[in-house]
């Protein structure tokens, strides 16, 4: 048996080792870590029991398991497999796909709107005024643009600090920015289920956290209560960072995009 493995079977050993470590992260993410641990355990024994040990009676048992389990993994994991596929359909690799479908190409953010981004937020953290800035990338957020109101306006400090002063229509909810443009304001995000979150932070950073899961997006969070500045990108958060060092992290984002 050992002379015919051969280097396709290495081959599909990494593939699925890279594609189990993929899941992993996903899962871990949003808090279903253990349950993902589980199902590699039982895998695990059924592989044991059915192919090495060939127990048959504890073999067809596991067998009935593993069919409905496919449903029920399908069900509990809805949402992790979700973002598998975004996360390899937004991968460089496979990029060139959604370009074959573009009528054209979305445009980064200029350093004029960077710099408006950056003092809007500075001018929000010293008032203490809460906001939640999400930035598009290469997956499309239309769908969550359509949960606010769609604006379609210029980047500018001052229209950034009116949407989300305090008492205004549209400050409880999220901003969307597309390219150059402030695509909708007062949108609805997912909630990151993830129960490593510190309870210190609020729902905007749970938000902010949900959409950089659920997509490749980029997401700006201002504390209410503590005036601090966060920054959330594939699901890590960086809080309390400076205007200075959220600048480096949105010029950052470009450059990468560039590559």
């Amino acid at each position: 048996m050992l002379n015919d493995f051969g280097i396709k079977d290495i081959i599909d050993i990494i593939l699925v080792a890279i594609v189990m470590y993929q899941l992993y992260r996903i899962v871990s993410k949003s808090g279903t870590g253990a349950i993902f641990n589980g199902v590699l355990a039982f895998m695990i024994l059924w592989i044991l029991v059915s192919q090495v040990l060939q127990m048959r009676l504890m073999g067809v048992i596991l067998d009935k398991f593993v069919d409905i389990g496919l449903i029920v993994l399908i069900i509990i994991f809805q949402d992790e497999i979700r973002r598998f596929l975004m996360t390899l359909g937004s991968n460089r690799t496979f990029r060139f796909l959604s370009r074959l479908f573009s009528s054209k190409e979305k445009k980064d953010l200029s350093d004029p709107v960077i710099t408006s981004l950056v003092l809007a937020c500075m001018n929000m953290a010293k008032t203490y005024t809460g906001a939640l800035i999400v930035i598009e990338q290469e997956i499309k957020l239309g769908h969550y643009s359509e949960t606010g109101e769609v604006l379609d306006a210029d980047i500018s400090t001052r229209l950034i600090e009116n949407i989300f002063f305090k008492n205004t229509p549209l400050h409880d909810g999220a901003m969307i920015i597309s390219g150059n443009r402030i695509k909708a304001a007062g949108c609805i995000l997912p909630i990151s289920q993830n129960q490593d979150i510190p309870k210190s932070f609020g729902l905007r950073h749970r938000a902010a956290l949900g959409i950089s899961q659920e997509t490749d997006a980029k997401a700006i969070i201002i504390s209410e209560e503590r005036g601090k500045i966060s920054f959330v990108s594939d699901g890590q958060i960086q809080a309390n960072i400076s205007p200075e060092r959220l600048q480096e992290l949105l010029t950052e984002t470009i450059r990468i995009k560039k590559k």
